[in-house]
Formats: structure tokens, C-alpha cells, sequence
């Protein structure tokens, strides 16, 4: 569903992302982990067309994003780190006209809101303008506005910003339910714990280079004495200069 081939990105002199290789298919739930300025948010806009890679290929259903094909695009669902939200619409008018940009027809569209109004709990919070939401309150409803086309592959930035327990709990719920019905969802994420309860593979990227790429599953089986949790382990991998 999503593969990035020998993709790297330099900004001036600096290269921030070198040579990743990585593929995620349906039904993968795939986590990304690495530290801060690893070059994680990097390959996700390079992923999503917010930047240009240097060199190397992304594709997406087999296809080349270099294009730059709206039909092409319409096949992933988008969530930042940070909502940008259009602070004077309310919820529901933000739904409606997220739905309007993928040519949604109406009474699909309302059917389709008021389903993820339901699963993500925004009550009588969908009739108010977003400028009055708390930021968990603006995360999901960036959730709900990429998933409003029910699209193949979910792209996620640091999903449990600012969410309440309650809310990560449904996030979590829902990406699972995803990837079950065979949507490709690649997560970018600190939250170690994160990727321990919901994903099936991981790769960590370090300096930008993939340190590692395979089953979570194989990634335990590296727990050992030294390192007895994945927190230690993925310490010990992040901050080794080998």
C-alpha cells in the first residue's frame, strides 16, 4: 500500500532523512518510533506531498506520488502532530466541507458524520465552532476529517496528542478496527506503550536512518537482561553510536 525506496531528504547541507526503505501493507498497523528531531515528521510530509524528497520513490497503491495525482491522494487520510482547524466554522460545518473537497455526495456525507460523530463522542461539541475546542476536542475532529473518505492508507503523526485517556482509548479502538479491515495505518509515534498494545510491525529511525525495520514481535524478542523493557531497549538502540 505505501512504499518508500533509497528516500532521503536534505535541507541544505543537512541530510535529515537517508536512504529509508520500508514498506507497510493492508492491514498493517505500523508504528514509527524515534527520538525527537530523528527525522520521523519529515518522512511523514514527504509521505503526504508537504515536502519533495531529494532522491528516491514513494508510492502509494503502486504508484509514483511524484505525480502529484489527486486520485492518487485521495487514497490516505492525513493527521498532523498539531489540527489546523478553521477556527469559525463549528465541527459539523468542518465534517461537511472536508467531505465537499473528495466529492462526497450529501446523504452519504451526513451518513458518514453522524457515524463518526457516534464513535468519536463529540455530543452536543460538533454544533460549536472549533475555536472554543480544547485541543484533544481538536485532534479528534482532525481524526474524523481523515477518515471522512474512508481511505485505504491512514497517515498519523503523533495520534495521542493532547487526547484525554477516554479519547486515546477510542483512537487506539479505532485504528485497530482499521487495520483489521484491511486499511494500511502507519503511525508515527513517542509513545512506546502506543505501539506495544496496537501495532504488528515497527521501525525506529535514528539520525535519519532506520535503525530497524521488522515485526514487534522480533522487536521483544531483543529484551533481554541488559535491556528488560522495550523502553530500555529502544533507549540503548536510539542512543548508541554503533
Amino acid at each position: 500500500m505505501l512504499e518508500l525506496d533509497d528516500v532521503s531528504k536534505s535541507f541544505g547541507n543537512f541530510l535529515a532523512v537517508k536512504n529509508i526503505k520500508l514498506k507497510v501493507n493492508k492491514g498493517d498497523l505500523y508504528g514509527f518510533l524515534g527520538p525527537n528531531g530523528a527525522g520521523k515528521t519529515t518522512t511523514i510530509k514527504m509521505i503526504t506531498g508537504l515536502y519533495k524528497q531529494s532522491s528516491g520513490r514513494i508510492y502509494i497503491d503502486g504508484k509514483d506520488i511524484s505525480n502529484n495525482d489527486l486520485t492518487l491522494k485521495s487514497k490516505f487520510g492525513y493527521i498532523p502532530d498539531q489540527p489546523f482547524l478553521y477556527d469559525k466554522l463549528t465541527g459539523i460545518e468542518y465534517l461537511m466541507f472536508t467531505g465537499s473537497l473528495y466529492g462526497i455526495d450529501s446523504k452519504t456525507l451526513k451518513s458518514k458524520i453522524d457515524e463518526l460523530i457516534d464513535i468519536l463522542k463529540f455530543e452536543d461539541w460538533i454544533h460549536k465552532r472549533t475555536e472554543e475546542y480544547s485541543q484533544g476536542m481538536k485532534q479528534r475532529i482532525t481524526i474524523a476529517s481523515a477518515f471522512i473518505h474512508d481511505p485505504d492508507l491512514i497517515i498519523i503523526d503523533e495520534p495521542m496528542v493532547g487526547l484525554d485517556p477516554q479519547s486515546a482509548a477510542i483512537v487506539k479502538h479505532i485504528l485497530v478496527q482499521k487495520s483489521q479491515n484491511g486499511k494500511a495505518v502507519f503511525v508515527s509515534t513517542h509513545s512506546l506503550n502506543v505501539v506495544e498494545e496496537i501495532c504488528n510491525k515497527v521501525a525506529i529511525i535514528k539520525k535519519g536512518e532506520l535503525i530497524f525495520d521488522d515485526s514487534l514481535s522480533a522487536l521483544q524478542q531483543q529484551i533481554n537482561e541488559h535491556n528488560p523493557t522495550l523502553e530500555k531497549l529502544f533507549i540503548e538502540l536510539t542512543n548508541s553510536d554503533e
